[in-house]
């Protein structure tokens, strides 16, 4: 223990060991002990050597250092003693990189004679790179240290989550690519590290967001999970919380990992897109009237939060993804902010750049946002257009280069797929349309395009060019501007204007390379004139024109002028290329001829490569922002590039072809373009016809709903009918039963034998009738269905014959549903005289055995002659009722058409009906108290009957006496 209290106090005990020699014993004491208050001190004391004696300490304790980790995780404060000497030995931190350089220094002998002895700063910084790799490499060998030490982050204790979080941080700088490798595999390892910015102890917060930045360098999956754990909500709150804009380092720490987790990931930019966190950094640009003073961080802040929306609408991008956000930036009112930045003053240079890039990034290739821009004006009196304002800094040469390049950009941008802002700013050179009070876009274009400074002349130039990409009658139109040179010479027009300056090239005194303006003017001229043979035709007008371009390109000239050369090959490549051979001096052959003559298809060939081949070239092909170290480099559009690219091919194919060549391929254009005449026409035929089958298609769909409308309320209809109908035949069944049982109540039972057996053989014949005429009724169902299947089978196959055989599938359906609903009627008909047949039966039956009952006066005889006659009518009234029945079908027709009417009859005629059935119950309850009373005379005048004497047979007697009458007669037939 004095021992360790010595190394730490730095107080001598002894004689001094060596330094490696005390890490060794510390590191036994280390292994060796048992006490905890031991161990703890021989951590600390090796803590306490680390950063002197990095080497030894990383080299003997760190398996002991890590053993620490795995068995004393109860005790926070050895672990925090262990996390920092892990922390020093690996990290590369700037006071050990002071203190190695200083070691470095002094072990360089002080002799003159070494000459060539390597900076000590860049070998020490190399010793301590060298060393913090190797030591990464050693502990993250074992994939469970990693583990381990992520397992210790979720330990609350300050001492231990602090320096966690810088050993972890320290092994991402050292050994990025592991390290994220075994934090991805292990569980829930990236979610206990985002539960970093949630710890209310800012320095860990802060260090955890250094850490996240480390961790989500170059790895998309570790992006996308760290962007899914609720980070962009997360860091926002902190941005705003910190004071947006005017926050310190952690604002800035926060937006570098923003940019991490944007940057060339489209499924965390379009999750920031659909959560809405666009909308949230429209605060972050409200600036105030007073714009003096910024502070550095304030700008390295504002410069972070540009980049960010700019990650969002990068070129790079997909389109689609790129004109959402461009989209929902406009919504929100984010584009407004950043134009009101753009026209503020006050504003640093470096802020203004960045804001013009961002600014055209947000706007290229979106209608909306451009049209927005060309509404904004700036606060000058009078107001000028925010273009115009840009455009006069671009012209400007006092302005900074990259403030230049930027207004460019914007300029580009603001053009970019934009025919409609192309058609205005051309509009301004027009004759028709100048304004001598004002200044337009379109003079200073020319004025920076005809100044004596090549940086202005490059620009001009290219702007002017994008005015013209891929819009022919821009091109056109340009050729109409006519300037005027000087007073007393006539105007002369822009194209004319371009090639003498081009001409004159090295005699007029210039700021700036020469070799810059001929390029801008050649490619200007170059774009002008592509696709377009009226230019073509206008340019080769000019009697100099040709002479100048075959002279620059047969020339010999210096390194400088190659690309030069090259422009001017192909300037006169599109002339062949786009030559409609209007004027005989300068036919595609003429002009053929005259490159094979002076300067030779392969040395013309040659002289085109050198554009491609320039160095500077392929930089301006990769995107679109012209950026460039110095306004020297400044020689290449990226638009050009692609126009270079479309174009030497085919110059090349026309160079080299022979007049029969160009007139076979003249006869298959021709060929093809009657064919595509006739594919146009053909095409035009099948968009008439989609369009008329489109519309039929929507007639027949809204016939067809309107008959589903119709076919549904008919059959509403219908079954209410067949309910009201339902009803009125029970009613009236109930009705008949009750006539029935009054006529059954009076006692009229008796009739005579002849007149019943006549009844009842009138009776069978009119069953018979019956059962024929529902044979015949069942064949005339079957018939029906089997139109009924007709029908359908008629009604699809006309269904697919247009609006026609729409309206006559309905008419069919209409008919189907009536055959339908008769035969339905017709059954209910039958039903109804089936339950009538069996009434009649019934009454037969009932009239049979009460024969034997009566007859002793002749007033009993006239009642039953009486009842007789009225079933007899009434049976002729069933006739007369089912002949009406059967005529009343064609009726049925006729009464579907009017179903509202019939169901309000119906409902009449069952009101009418109800009330009867009332009646009828009372005039049955009294016939029912006369039958009762009838009775109890009859059974008093019976048993007066019986007390005189007199026989008297009751009714089962006499049933008993007919049924041994029976058996007589058949034992008589047998005999």
């Amino acid at each position: 223990m004095n021992f360790i209290r010595g190394v730490i106090s730095g107080q001598p005990a002894g004689p001094q060991p060596s330094g490696a020699e005390t890490i060794q014993k510390l590191c036994d004491r280390v292994a060796s002990s048992t006490l905890l208050e031991d161990r703890r001190d021989a951590v600390r004391a090796l803590k306490s050597l680390s950063k002197k004696y990095r080497m030894e300490v990383g080299n003997q304790a760190m398996d002991h250092l890590v053993h620490i980790l795995q068995t004393d995780r109860s005790d926070s404060e050895i672990l925090g003693y262990a996390l920092d000497t892990l922390y020093n030995i690996i990290c590369n931190d700037e006071e050990e990189e002071q203190d190695e350089s200083e070691d470095a220094v002094a072990t360089i002998p002080l002799s003159g004679k070494q000459k060539n002895v390597p900076a000590p700063d860049e070998n020490a910084q190399k010793q301590v790179d060298d060393l913090g790799a190797q030591f990464t490499d050693k502990f993250i060998q074992d994939a469970e240290n990693v583990t381990l030490l992520l397992g210790l982050l979720e330990e609350f204790d300050f001492h231990v989550r602090w320096p966690g979080v810088k050993l972890l941080t320290a092994l991402l700088k050292n050994q990025c690519t592991q390290v994220q490798g075994v934090i991805l595999v292990s569980p829930m390892g990236v979610s206990r590290l985002m539960d970093l910015l949630a710890d209310s102890r800012e320095v860990i917060r802060n260090d955890g967001l250094l850490l996240l930045q480390q961790l989500t360098k170059g790895n998309a999956a570790i992006q996308k999970i760290v962007a899914f754990e609720s980070a962009f909500e997360r860091l926002l709150d902190i941005i705003t919380e910190e004071g947006s804009s005017d926050g310190g380092i952690v604002v800035e720490d926060c937006l570098l990992l923003l940019l991490n987790l944007l940057k060339n990931n489209s499924s965390n930019q379009n999750f920031f897109k659909e959560g809405s966190y666009i909308q949230r950094m429209k605060p972050w640009f409200e600036v105030g009237d007073d714009n003096s003073g910024w502070s550095a961080q304030k700008v390295t802040n504002l410069h972070l939060m540009l980049q960010l929306v700019r990650v969002m609408v990068s070129p790079v991008n997909s389109p689609g993804a790129t004109a959402s956000c461009q989209k929902s930036m406009y919504q929100c009112g984010l584009l407004q902010q950043l134009c009101t930045i753009l026209m503020a003053t006050g504003v640093p240079a470096d802020i203004l750049t960045e804001t013009i890039n961002t600014v055209s990034e947000v706007i290229r290739g979106s209608q909306v946002n451009q049209d927005y821009f060309a509404s904004v004006n700036a606060p000058s009196n009078p107001p000028r257009p925010a273009i115009v304002v840009l455009l006069m800094s671009m012209v400007n040469e006092r302005q900074p280069f990259v403030l230049r390049c930027a207004v460019l950009y914007c300029f580009q941008c603001f053009l970019y797929k934009n025919q409609k802002g192309q058609g205005e700013i051309v509009a301004t050179l027009l004759p028709s349309t100048i304004d001598a009070n004002s200044i337009s876009a379109g003079q200073l274009l020319c004025g920076g395009l005809f100044s004596t400074d090549s940086l202005s002349n490059w620009c001009a130039a290219v702007a002017l060019a994008h005015a013209l990409q891929d819009n022919l009658t821009q091109k056109e139109q340009l050729l109409r501007v006519q300037l005027a040179t000087s007073l007393g010479k006539p105007p002369v027009s822009l194209l004319q204007q371009c090639t003498n300056i081009l001409s004159q090239g090295d005699k007029i005194n210039r700021r700036g390379s020469k070799v810059q303006t001929r390029v801008g003017l050649l490619m200007l001229l170059c774009t002008w004139i592509s696709n377009c043979p009226i230019a073509v035709t206008h340019f080769l007008h000019n009697q100099e024109n040709v002479p100048f371009l075959t002279g620059q390109i047969s020339e010999n000239l210096g390194e400088d002028e190659r690309l030069v050369q090259g422009l001017c090959a192909l300037l006169l490549g599109i002339c062949i290329y786009y030559n409609d051979n209007s004027l005989e001096n300068y036919t595609k052959e003429k002009l053929k001829q005259l490159i094979e003559k002076r300067i030779g298809k392969e040395n013309f060939v040659e002289k085109l490569g050198f554009i491609t081949k320039h160095e500077l070239y392929s930089r301006a092909a990769q995107k679109p922002q012209p950026v460039f170290p110095s306004p020297e480099q400044m020689l290449f559009d990226h638009e050009f590039t692609k126009l270079v690219k479309e174009l030497e091919g085919v110059i090349t194919k026309a160079v080299h072809k022979s007049s029969e060549e160009e007139k076979k391929e003249e006869e298959v254009k021709k060929t093809l373009e009657q064919h595509d005449s006739i594919v146009t026409q053909y095409k035009e035929l099948i968009r008439e016809q989609d369009c008329q089958l489109q519309e039929l298609k929507e007639q027949v769909s809204s016939v067809t709903s309107q008959n589903e409308q119709l076919q549904v309320t008919l059959t509403q209809q219908l079954s209410q009918i067949q309910q009201h109908k339902d009803q009125y035949n029970i009613l009236k069944l109930k009705l008949g039963k009750d006539n029935q049982s009054q006529s059954n109540s009076q006692g009229d039972g008796s009739h005579i034998n002849g007149l019943q057996t006549e009844e009842l053989t009138q009776i069978r014949e009119e069953v018979e009738e019956l059962r024929k005429q529902q044979t015949l009724l069942q064949t005339q169902l079957g018939d029906k269905d089997a139109l009924i299947n007709t029908l359908r089978s008629e009604a699809a196959a006309t269904a697919a014959e247009g609006t026609d055989g729409a309206l006559d599938n309905t008419e069919l359906l209409k008919e189907l549903e009536t055959l339908r609903s008769q035969v339905q009627s017709q059954l209910a008909e039958i039903s109804q005289l089936q339950s009538e047949r069996k009434d009649l039966l019934r009454r037969a039956e009932a009239g049979s055995s009460e024969a034997d009952l009566g007859g002793e006066s002749s007033a009993d005889a006239a009642e039953l002659e009486s009842r007789l006659a009225t079933q007899t009518s009434e049976t002729d009234k069933l006739k007369d009722q089912m002949k009406s029945l059967l005529e009343g079908r064609a009726g049925l027709e006729q009464q579907l058409a009017s179903a509202t009417s019939t169901v309000a009859i119906l409902q009449t005629e069952k009101a009418k009906l109800q009330t009867e059935v009332q009646e009828s119950k009372k005039e049955q309850d009294d016939l029912l108290m006369l039958l009762a009373d009838q009775d109890q005379k009859i059974h008093n005048l019976k048993q007066k009957l019986k007390d005189l004497g007199e026989p008297v047979e009751d009714e089962d007697d006499l049933d008993a006496r007919d049924q041994t009458d029976d058996d007589d007669e058949e034992e008589d037939d047998d005999e």
